[in-house]
């Protein structure tokens, strides 16, 4: 079985990831679950998310977190 991370098995990572960094969201910032989600699709650390190359797949919901207020 073949279990290396590319661009087109990467998106089975992300739902697991968005959700954790949303509910990290909501604890930090007192928003909504909805708020933090258009929030972090909106965001640039979506868009590295979503490309296998920038390796942020391999961050940890707290890290995205930090990497999304680095860049807002």
């Amino acid at each position: 079985m073949n279990r290396e991370i590319t661009n087109k098995n990467l998106h089975l990572l992300i739902p697991g990831k968005v959700s954790l960094f949303t509910k990290i969201y909501v604890e930090k910032q007192q928003g909504t679950p909805l708020e933090a989600l258009r929030r972090f699709y909106r965001s640039n650390t979506y868009k590295e998310l979503e490309q296998e190359k920038t390796k942020l797949w391999h961050y940890g919901p707290v890290a995205l977190y930090e990497e999304f207020g680095e860049k807002k």
